[in-house]
């Protein structure tokens, strides 16, 4: 059945139902998203918790860090640390904008063009996926794990704030999130997807700017924090692109499979 013949079908179907189709479909688009961010903070429980071998795949990343010459982390800690208004700042970054950011640009490429979120949000899913799959096999301990080597800012700040002592989780729930989730980071790396949706919309230059300011900001800010190597990043940064080419990749070869379950905006 031609595209159009299937979408008008639908949109009969749901009229006859009495349930505006926008509404329907936001729905289930907020039900999916919701299963996802559980399998992603449940990761934990799939998860190995042994730490010797977490720390090992650390130490091997400074080690090849500095092989290259880029470990930043301990110049980078020490200013966070240094300055209070900064250690703050990163603080409440990292514990607010990478849920924020991503949800709101979501929100906002499901009501600007449906075939645009159908391809982010699948970029998104995709991405996810990969970095749980990483999370489970290898799980790696971030810096601020790394006993003696560098300071915990969030822990630093914990009483101007929400969070506690485990990474950004609020107080008191600590045991709901995985700390030995750092390679590869997506808090760099849903950082990174918010700038390319925001580009690929061809917004304004000044928002399309912003939106790249956010992933620079989000990626000096965790590793800044003690909560990620700069491997990491660059890692969450591979894992986004990589999703985003297999997505349009796949799409320009499937168009109309592609796209058949594109949103009505409501």
């Amino acid at each position: 059945m031609p595209q159009s013949a299937q979408q008008t079908e639908r949109t009969e179907a749901v009229r006859r139902s009495g349930v505006p189709q926008g509404l329907k479909r936001g729905a289930i688009e907020l039900t999916f998203l919701g299963v996802l961010y559980v399998a992603y903070s449940a990761s934990r429980l799939l998860a190995s918790n042994d730490f010797a071998p977490a720390r090992g795949r650390a130490l091997d990343i400074l080690a090849f860090e500095k092989t290259w010459r880029f470990d930043i982390e301990s110049w980078l800690n020490d200013k966070f640390v240094q300055h209070d208004w900064l250690g703050l700042f990163g603080s409440y970054w990292y514990a607010t904008t990478h849920y924020i950011a991503t949800a709101v640009v979501l929100v906002w490429i499901y009501r600007r063009s449906a075939s645009e979120y159908v391809t982010a949000r699948r970029a998104l899913v995709f991405a996810t996926i990969m970095g749980l799959s990483f999370y489970l096999v290898m799980p790696t301990a971030p810096p601020r794990l790394i006993s003696g080597m560098y300071v915990d800012v969030l822990n630093l700040h914990s009483a101007a704030g929400w969070w506690g002592a485990d990474a950004s989780a609020p107080k008191g729930l600590g045991g709901m999130t995985n700390e030995l989730a750092a390679f590869p980071s997506l808090h760099a790396g849903w950082a990174l997807w918010v700038a390319i949706v925001l580009i690929r919309a061809n917004v304004h230059r000044i928002v399309q700017a912003i939106g790249v300011a956010y992933a620079a900001i989000m990626t000096v800010v965790i590793i800044g924090t003690g909560n990620h190597w700069v491997l990491d990043a660059v890692v969450g940064w591979l894992v986004v692109l990589a999703a985003f080419g297999a997505v349009i990749a796949w799409e320009k070869r499937s168009p109309v499979v592609a796209h058949e379950d594109a949103p009505v905006p409501i």
